[in-house]
């Protein structure tokens, strides 16, 4: 055998015993004539140690190892004279009587520690040297926990696992689709999934009525911390169910994730807000509760007092932001310039300072009167030492300039600790979007996802103002201001899917030819049926407490869709592109 222990698990009860270890050299150096050396592999660090006395072929082997060099050891376990309390192994160490060189190793090209001196490009061209250090090796052992979770609990909730196909046909809704040429079918092209959403309402159909899948999907498009081209979604799917029963199942699946895989207790049952809430109070469908600040309608209070920017809008808007009114009039001109920059989009920003002995300082004092000032301040339940900030708009866009810079207040004042977690389900969305440049509907999620039942009525109207009304009978759950999951309860009936691309403007031969496999399956006595999917990738990231989804996924890419790593996408080369029907419009190199 290689090893009979692992880096991380010898204990002081151990000591006396001869063992054999194997890993990497993390470190070695010499003291006095004593050499010693810290070994690692993915379980932990143990120390080992040469005395000065020992044979002298061990002394030099010893001598001649470099970071990384790959070494199989045997030795006595002792306990150390001076103990390591952050370590597990700290107790003891290992008196080497053997040590064999496995491999060399050149000089690594960044520090595999805690806390590497290596950027993040160079980091993710070697990420398998980036993949020995601890935080990443701690990332992928939470995934590793959280999948097994997953497929524990819906095992035990009678759900089966069950593939379903990478190269499929493009329906491009949304998202672009990656697209893979057909060899065999030349000029044709496979598409990879997005989602599996067509597949696992085609398994309902079939009669598997809870079907799950850890699986992998892809999405051209410009990504961000937590997005990727290609990803991976507990994605789910049950039968005869309704919205409550959908709920109350993944709700009890990530009851069991926190408490297993992070030790962490949620509140059962879980918050849920509509979806109309959440934009009226938060600015967003996906708010962080982790704290208040909610958004105010003002509009009634700031209008009429002569202030034309105010008057001459539909929506006004506030929050009221603690202790913030010790900010100076320089740090509010930066807040402003702030809310003005194009991820926001705000004109300006009015605001009103609660002085600490009560008194009321506004950027607008000369349209409107003290009590004209307290009485929006009594409205938003301001305190000495707040500050008030005012937006003004189109209603719903204002709102999300509002949650975005509720967001970046948060950040600023220290609420949202990633060690605090507070889920909640959204409901209730709007089933349609209307496009005003477009002149046309789409769909909040997507053109499966069926109406509420008591919406139905307006679902079939003929007019715009009743198809705005509808609600979808669809959900998400939500995390820290993260969307975490989403689902809806399916449309299984082949008239109302009808109904409902012709809606969204799609025409009858275009829904046969896009989705015609689908529509014809409803014919064969579909059951009612809902699912949801969550992103793991983001799930395994926020659980961690960290943003960004990357150092979750073992090879992830970089912001322009790159492997730096093996040098991905690339050229093929002109005997391929041929087999495959492809001609090249990119200009050569010059």
């Amino acid at each position: 055998m290689y090893r009979t222990h692992t880096c991380g698990e010898l204990r002081i009860s151990n000591a006396g015993e001869t063992v054999t270890l194997a890993g990497w050299v993390q470190r070695a150096r010499k003291l006095g004539g004593m050499t010693f050396i810290d070994l690692r592999d993915r379980y932990g660090v143990t120390q080992l140690v040469v005395e000065a006395d020992a044979d002298p072929v061990l002394v030099e082997t010893a001598s001649s190892l470099g970071r990384e060099f790959v070494l199989q050891v045997t030795g006595t376990v002792v306990e150390r004279e001076s103990k390591n309390a952050k370590m597990p192994t700290g107790d003891v160490e290992i008196r080497l009587e053997q040590i064999v060189v496995l491999n060399k190793s050149v000089t690594p090209p960044f520090t595999i520690e805690e806390n590497s001196d290596g950027g993040e490009d160079i980091r993710a061209k070697y990420r398998y040297l980036d993949l020995r250090r601890p935080p990443l090796q701690r990332a992928l052992a939470l995934r590793h926990r959280l999948a097994q979770e997953v497929r524990t609990y819906l095992d035990s909730q009678g759900f089966m696992e069950i593939e379903t196909p990478y190269l499929i046909k493009s329906t491009p809704e949304g998202a672009r689709d990656f697209v893979v040429p057909s060899r065999m079918n030349p000029g044709q092209f496979y598409a990879l999934p997005q989602s599996p959403q067509t597949f696992k309402q085609l398994l309902m159909v079939a009669g598997y009525d809870r079907y799950f899948q850890i699986v992998r999907c892809f999405r051209d498009e410009d990504l961000r911390a937590d997005r990727q081209p290609e990803f991976t979604q507990i994605d789910c799917e049950m039968s005869f169910v309704e919205q409550e029963d959908v709920l109350n199942m993944f709700e009890g699946m990530m009851r069991q994730m926190f408490k297993n895989a992070v030790g962490v207790d949620i509140p059962n049952p879980l918050p849920r807000m509509s979806w109309y809430d959440a934009m009226d109070y938060y600015g967003s469908d996906k708010p962080d509760i982790r704290f208040g600040m909610k958004i105010h309608e003002i509009t009634s209070l700031a209008q009429g007092h002569g202030f034309g920017v105010f008057d001459s809008v539909p929506y006004v808007g506030a929050i009221c932001a603690d202790g913030l009114g010790s900010y100076t009039r320089k740090q509010v001109d930066e807040l402003t310039e702030w809310v003005k920059r194009p991820q926001v989009g705000a004109k300006g920003l009015v605001y009103i300072r609660v002085n600490e002995d009560g008194s009321l300082k506004s950027s607008v004092d000369k349209f409107f009167s003290p009590e004209d000032l307290a009485a929006i301040a009594g409205a938003l339940e301001a305190k000495k030492g707040d500050l008030i900030l005012v937006l003004c708009g189109e209603k719903r866009k204002t709102q999300t300039q509002l949650g975005v810079l509720r967001i970046e207040l948060g950040n600023r004042l220290g609420y949202r600790d990633p060690k605090v977690f507070a889920p909640l389900w959204i409901v209730d969305f709007p089933l349609l979007e209307w496009s005003e440049e477009d002149g046309r509907f789409y769909a909040m999620h997507h053109p499966f996802t069926a109406p509420k039942p008591e919406h139905e009525a307006w679902f079939y109207s003929d007019k715009k103002e009743d198809l705005e009304r509808v609600c979808a009978n669809a959900y998400d759950f939500v995390l820290n201001g993260t969307e975490l999951g989403g689902g809806s309860i399916r449309i299984h009936n082949a008239d109302m899917q009808a109904r409902m691309f012709e809606v969204l403007g799609i025409g009858k031969e275009e829904a046969e030819y896009k989705f015609g496999f689908i529509i014809n399956a409803f014919k064969f006595g579909a059951p009612p049926h809902g699912g949801l999917a969550f992103g793991f990738d983001r799930v395994c990231a926020l659980f961690g407490g960290q943003e960004t989804i990357r150092d979750y996924i073992a090879f992830p890419k970089n912001n322009q869709g790159r492997d730096v790593m093996i040098d991905s996408p690339s050229l093929i080369d002109e005997a391929q592109m041929q087999e495959l029907c492809i001609v090249s419009t990119v200009p050569a190199e010059t």
